[in-house]
Formats: structure tokens, sequence, C-alpha cells
């Protein structure tokens, strides 16, 4: 493996983040071009921003791992990822871009007329951005032990400084440029090896047996339907709750703008998992003996090599790590940019000069956790970052858009047992280590943790003698009345 090649892969993605970026930064210059870029992005922008940031290191690496640890197993959590959507195409993206808001906590401290719940939510935020962005920081360090031989916390370290410089300069305006860049060049990266890699073996001497690539018992009949289930409503719930997601409906001009960015979201993530996954197809091709608990996740970085022995292969895994690193770069500036617009209106004064120290103590945080901890699977970290954001702030968001009688108490409520439950599993599950009847449940709590925590909050609401806000029929009007043209 030519690692000068890989270097300067990793080289060029910095050098075009930070060119780009400072593009960005020459026209952020008001406090709304940091926080939601003057609500200007237009939907194929914004489109590809967003999925630019979406798409991620357990979507990059970590999704043809699973496909070639799993088989067809792997494949449900593309189908979650990209369904989410539809939810939030459904119920939330114009509702949310007609509240005027520039965080969640803006819109649940709007909806609700409560400080203490725009307190809890922005801790919500807080927890699920962090949580999100450790995976991405150990992805880069995973992928330069590979590549280079590096020690780990160099990759976290660069892709940590990286960001928090991107976002402090020019916040969401800058940052929109870079991921919608970030976005076609992942897509290209992974795109173009997997076609010359599937034309190489389809005519080459690479026979193999279709039962070791579609293996029966990672088919449907080896499903396990309760787990199944349960992850399938994480991943379709989670993208509602997912900060960095939710805050790029606020950049749009308008509702239907908003409406129009989330269904070209969901056919350019769709074709990002489509190549993603048919990388690990391959890889149980050519490297089945990487089907392993934390080396899968290599399988994209190794695969063009074995089949083009070389420069040509050395090229393709060159590319591979440059889309590799922009999957890094662009999920954890789109979660440092939302996290530092919560932060910073929260604790400091709402400025650009408080934005950008939010940007760099929001870095900061995360790198320190990923230099304490040992990187997990990419695939299962994220999963479980789906899984609290879809039993926290996902039933709080969308009660708020539609239902009339949620009150403060019952949004803490609601957010404070879903946190809990979350905790409480993964703690539980980790300590008996999956053995006994309820392990099944611990190690995929969302299909009880999620009805938990939008009962309570319904539940409580009821009771709640204050009511909702005297406002809320006021405000619920402005969230459905359809753009003017």
């Amino acid at each position: 493996m030519n690692v000068a090649l890989d270097l300067v892969g990793v080289a060029l993605i910095v050098v075009a983040t930070l060119l780009i970026g400072a593009y960005g930064l020459r026209i952020s210059r008001t406090t709304s071009d940091f926080f939601v870029a003057s609500r200007t992005v237009s939907p194929v922008w914004n489109a590809s921003a967003i999925s630019g940031e979406y798409l991620s290191a357990g979507t990059f690496l970590g999704l043809s791992g699973l496909v070639l640890l799993d088989g067809a197993r792997g494949f449900w959590f593309p189908i979650g990822y990209a369904a989410g959507y539809l939810l939030v195409l459904v119920f939330v993206a114009t509702p949310l871009r007609r509240s005027g808001a520039y965080t969640i906590p803006d819109f649940v401290e709007a909806r609700l007329e409560s400080l203490a719940a725009r307190r809890v939510t922005s801790a919500a935020v807080l927890v699920i951005g962090w949580l999100y962005i450790v995976p991405q920081l150990h992805g880069a360090g995973i992928t330069l032990v590979v590549v280079a031989g590096l020690p780990e916390w160099v990759g976290a370290v660069t892709v940590a400084v990286l960001v928090a410089a991107a976002v402090a300069a020019g916040g969401m305006r800058a940052i929109t440029f870079v991921q919608a860049f970030q976005y076609w060049l992942k897509l290209t990266a992974l795109l173009v090896p997997v076609i010359l890699i599937a034309f190489a073996l389809s005519g080459g001497p690479h026979d193999f047996d279709p039962a070791l690539v579609f293996p029966a018992e990672a088919g449907p009949s080896g499903f396990d339907a309760y787990a199944t289930g349960s992850l399938l409503l994480a991943l379709l719930m989670g993208t509602m709750g997912l900060p960095h997601v939710l805050v790029r409906f606020y950049t749009s001009p308008t509702g239907a703008a908003a409406r129009r960015t989330t269904v070209l979201v969901i056919a350019m993530v769709s074709v990002f998992y489509a190549v993603s996954s048919g990388m690990g197809l391959l890889g149980r091709i050519v490297a089945p003996d990487l089907a392993e608990p934390g080396v899968a996740d290599t399988v994209a970085l190794v695969v063009p090599s074995r089949v083009f022995p070389g420069i040509f292969g050395e090229l393709l895994t060159a590319l591979i790590v440059a889309g590799a690193f922009a999957a890094f770069l662009a999920t954890s500036t789109g979660l440092v940019v939302s996290l530092a617009g919560v932060i910073s209106q929260d604790v400091f004064s709402g400025s650009v000069r408080s934005f950008r120290l939010s940007a760099v103590l929001c870095s900061l945080v995360p790198l320190a956790v990923a230099l304490l901890t040992a990187p997990a699977g990419l695939v299962s970290s994220v999963g479980m970052v789906f899984i609290v954001a879809a039993s926290t702030l996902s039933p709080i968001v969308l009660l708020g858009v539609w239902w009339r009688r949620l009150t403060a108490r019952g949004a803490v409520a609601g957010m404070v047992t879903g946190g809990v439950s979350c905790g409480l599993a993964a703690l539980i599950h980790g300590a008996i280590d999956g053995v006994g009847v309820a392990a099944p449940l611990l190690a995929q709590p969302a299909a009880w943790t999620i009805p938990l925590a939008t009962a309570t909050a319904v539940i409580v609401s009821l009771l709640d003698r204050r009511g909702a806000p005297l406002r809320t029929d006021r405000f619920l009007s402005r969230l459905h009345t359809p753009d003017r043209a």
C-alpha cells in the first residue's frame, strides 16, 4: 500500500476544505449567516449539504463493513436511514422552517414558552451531537492506522482541529459550501472503485459462490423480528431528532423549499447507500477474511488493492481514503455547527464571537472522549445515537408540531424518560453481556423506549393543570399555513 498517495489524498481534502471554507467566510458577515446562512440556501445546495453531513463514518466505512459481516441483514441500516427522511418530509420539514427558529431549543421554547424545556432540549442536543461526533473521530483514527500506520490519535486530532477552525471561521454559510462539495466527492470516491471492481470481477478469474454473498441464513428467514423491527423504528424516528439534520431546514428560504430539499435528500442518500452496500458485497467476494468485528470497517480501504495490485489499486485506495476523510469532516462540521448555535445562545450572548468560541468547545469535548475510549463498530455506534435521538427529541418535535395539548412539563418528562431509559438499557446490557431473557430488549431498546417517552409526554401533558400556552393555536397556525407564492 502506497502511504504517500493516501496521505496526499488526505492533504488534498484538507486543502479543499480550507479553501472552500475561506470562500464562504468572505460572504459570512451577519449573525444570521453564521446560524442559518440567512435562510437563503437553495434546495439543490441544501440537499447536497444535508446529504454530505448525514453520510458519516458509519455509512462510508461502517456500512460496507456491516454488509461484509452480516450480508443481507446489513441492508436494514440504509433502508432505515433513507426512509427516515420520508417521515421528516411528511411531518416536520416544512413546519420547522415556518417556525422561524434558529435551533431546536429555539423551537421548543417558542412552542412551549418555557425556559426549563429549552434547557432540557439543549442538554439532549449536546448529548446526541457529541455521541455522534465521537465515531467520526474514531473513524478518522482507524483510517490513518490502516493506510499509514500512524497512531490512532493523529486522525482524531486532525479532524477535530479542522472542524473547529472551519466552523469558527465561517459558520453555517461557509459550511454549506464545504458539505455540498464533500457529498459529491464521497459519492465519486466510492462509486468509481465499485464500478471498476465490479467490472473486473465479472470479467476475470474471480469465481465466487452466490451463497457466500447472499447466504440463506442472512436472508429474511434468518431475521430476528424484534431486533429488526426495533432497529428500523430507531432509524426511522431517529432522523427527526438529529440536531444537525433539523437545523438545516431553517436555512431554506421557505417551507416549500424545505420540502423540495427533503425529496432531493432522499434520492441522494439512497444512491450513496446503494454504492456503499455494494462495496460490502464485493468485499464478501475478495476479502472474506476481514469479516471480523473491529476489522470489517476497513474493507473499503483494502478491496481495491486486492483486485488491482500495483499503482492503479493504490490510486483507487487513495481516492477512498480522501472520501473517508470527507465523510468524517462533513458530519463533524454539521454537528459542531448545530451544537455551537445551541451553546452560543443558551450559555453565551448569541453573537458571532460567542458562536466561534462555542465551535471550539464543541470540538474539544468529543475529541477528549474519542482519545479516552476505544473505537467500537462504526455502524453500531451511530445506531445508538439514533436510538437516543428517537427516544428524546423526536417525540417532542413531532408532538410539538402536531399536538396542541403538549405542555412544557410533558415535554421535559418525555425527554428525561427517553434519555434515562436509553442510558439504563445500555448500561445493563453491557453489565450482563447480553445474557438473559431481557437481553434483546436491552440490545435494541427503541421498540419500548420511544413509546415510553411518547406516552410519558402525553400523560403528563394531559395531567398538567396549567395546560398548553395561550398562544399555542396562533403558533401552530403559523406552522401549518401554506407559504405565500
